[in-house]
């Protein structure tokens, strides 16, 4: 199998969550990249923590500022940014030192530009949304895979040869119904919600029970499983980790998307209110709009089967064990 490099992405938790449900699948070594605080890790896993390439240093310019973009050859390269130069130092060193069979980029495409660069194998993980941008395509070029975490033919397919659609990544799957939904609770997962919103759309809607699992520490659900299986509809945003536990769980949702860069969210919303697997509204619905999408999300029956959640995580390791220099 030999050694395995990975860099995870830092914004947000979606790329550490499907780095952790693939990672149980994957035999060999594997050596972490990330400005993530390094979380618990299996056997055999190093974590390798990066600096900043984002923030402005005493002295130093606004990286925004910086020409990131190359004129937009690029999406992030900042001039002068001292952390953005220690962080590709850090990589480029391990590749210096040890030698990688192959390298998941999950996602940066400057750091799959740099990987390629050292002569070893990248596997890119894509995402929805519109992807025709100069850096994307530099990426998809440079890559020996392109890693798909949707089922076969939801989105459209950069470099067709190369790409590996394996269904939807959850943290759940594999896990079991234990529970039954209970009528009248809605759980709304995710950060990014009001207080004041969820307040207003539980008084709109008189004999729900509204529960929020989102990203503060007071509302935190570390495993939210138990939760999702209760819960009669589930209220979240539409990125992909979000959606694959929609359909580990078999859940009837209200289906949210959020702003993202390339229209990502925007993307795989449309999907799901063409498959009838959610009910979606383009933005936060008003306090008055509640009960009649709470109406149609119980009214689905929703064949989450269609997002190939089953195995997704194995395939996505076996997708990525092949590819090696």
């Amino acid at each position: 199998m030999g050694l395995t490099g990975w860099y995870v992405h830092h914004h947000g938790a979606g790329h550490l969550t499907r780095f952790r449900a693939v990672r149980p699948h994957l035999p060999g070594e594997v050596v972490v990249f990330s400005s993530l605080p390094a979380p618990a890790l299996p056997p055999g896993t190093t974590w390798v923590r990066l600096d900043p390439d984002n923030d402005r240093p005493p002295g130093s310019p606004d990286p925004a500022l910086a020409d990131p973009t190359v004129g937009g050859l690029l999406h992030w390269a900042p001039l002068g940014h001292p952390g953005h130069a220690r962080r590709f130092a850090t990589i480029a060193g391990a590749l210096g030192h040890r030698r990688f069979d192959r390298f998941v980029v999950d996602v940066s495409v400057e750091v799959a530009l740099l990987v390629r660069l050292h002569g070893v194998p990248t596997v890119v993980v894509t995402q929805p949304g519109d992807r025709s941008d100069t850096p994307h395509k530099l990426a998809y070029a440079s890559a020996s895979r392109i890693l798909a975490p949707w089922p076969t033919g939801v989105h459209p397919s950069p470099a067709a040869h190369r790409i590996v659609e394996v269904g939807g990544i959850s943290r759940f799957d594999g896990r079991t119904r234990s529970s039954d939904p209970d009528p009248g609770t809605v759980l709304v997962l995710g950060n990014g919600v009001a207080d004041s919103d969820l307040a207003a759309a539980a008084a709109a809607t008189p004999g729900t029970r509204w529960q929020h699992a989102g990203g503060t520490a007071s509302t935190w659900i570390e495993d939210p499983w138990e939760a999702l299986q209760r819960a009669e509809v589930v209220v979240t945003a539409a990125g992909q980790n979000s959606v694959a536990d929609l359909a580990a769980a078999g859940a009837r949702a209200v289906v949210v998307p959020q702003p993202r860069p390339f229209d990502e969210q925007v993307a795989t919303g449309r999907i799901l209110a063409e498959r009838r697997l959610a009910v979606v509204s383009d933005a936060w619905p008003g306090a008055d709009a509640w009960p009649g999408l709470l109406d149609r999300a119980r009214a689905l029956e929703p064949d989450w089967t269609q997002w190939g959640v089953t195995g997704a995580a194995r395939r996505a390791a076996d997708a990525i064990a092949e590819v090696h220099a």
